[in-house]
């Protein structure tokens, strides 16, 4: 999740009345949008982002700090989780970090019982979360808010294999630099092209994977990719050569796996 999702998170929580200081990050991000700029190389790359500006200290001295490597799963009864997913037209910008679509009100997360309306999903080349120490090509992540301010990310990993019908209509639309958000008139996405099948996965809790990096992120990652072609791959890899923060380490948080 990017900084100008942020933004519109705080914006809408503050609306709402429903901002909490258990969220004091989210200042942070405010503050960082005129921030300095950060990126996923040289002086500006993942090691380096901590030091860029004290909004992003935790980016370095978090404990909970997302993705991980998802190995070592301890295997459990999850509380079920539905996908509440309906088609959205396509409203898409190149934010300089990733390809974003942002989504209409009504498609849910529903996690353990609570509701968390998808704000956006994204893309990062290769994946962030690695299974057994390796990464996918891509993975998407699908990001929800729920009343209370709380962030519950999807992430799926995606994998090279037949062409998938889904993500054309936004591969067709994708900015190759950075632009404002553009609704592709009388063109929408079949959300269901983008999900698995199976919906087996890993949770943890961790953070946001750009700057600032705010703990405040419940994360569901599932373990069945979805396919994308390898033209759909090389297509994305033109525009974002690399957008994908390395994992980070563990610690003492459990991984909890669905049997």
């Amino acid at each position: 999740m990017d900084r100008r999702s942020l933004i519109k998170y705080m914006s809408m929580c503050t609306a709402g009345g429903v901002f909490s200081l258990s969220f004091p990050s989210l200042r942070s991000a405010i503050a960082s949008e005129r921030g300095p700029e950060w990126g996923y190389e040289g002086e500006n790359g993942p090691q380096l982002w901590s030091e860029l500006s004290s909004d992003f200290s935790v980016c370095g001295t978090g404990r909970q700090q997302s993705p991980i490597d998802l190995q070592g799963a301890i295997p459990s009864e999850l509380a079920d989780f539905e996908l509440s997913y309906q088609d959205i037209p396509l409203r898409l910008l190149h934010n300089g970090h990733t390809i974003q679509v942002n989504a209409e009100p009504g498609n849910k997360l529903n996690l353990s019982g609570k509701d968390f309306e998808l704000l956006q999903f994204h893309f990062h080349h290769p994946s962030e979360h690695t299974a057994n120490n390796q990464p996918y090509p891509m993975e998407v992540h699908f990001v929800h808010q729920s009343k209370q301010g709380e962030l519950a990310v999807l992430g799926i990993f995606m994998q090279e294999g037949d062409e998938n019908e889904g993500l054309n209509p936004i591969w067709d639309a994708m900015p190759d630099q950075e632009t404002p958000e553009q609704t592709i008139a009388g063109v929408k996405v079949n959300m269901s092209k983008l999900l698995p099948d199976d919906q087996s996965s890993y949770r943890y809790f961790g953070s946001l994977t750009t700057p600032p990096c705010s703990e405040i992120v419940r994360w569901v990652v599932l373990q069945e990719p979805i396919a994308v072609s390898k033209g759909q791959i090389e297509k994305f890899s033109r525009v974002f050569p690399g957008n994908a923060r390395p994992v980070q380490p563990r610690n003492r948080r459990f991984l909890l796996q669905s049997n």
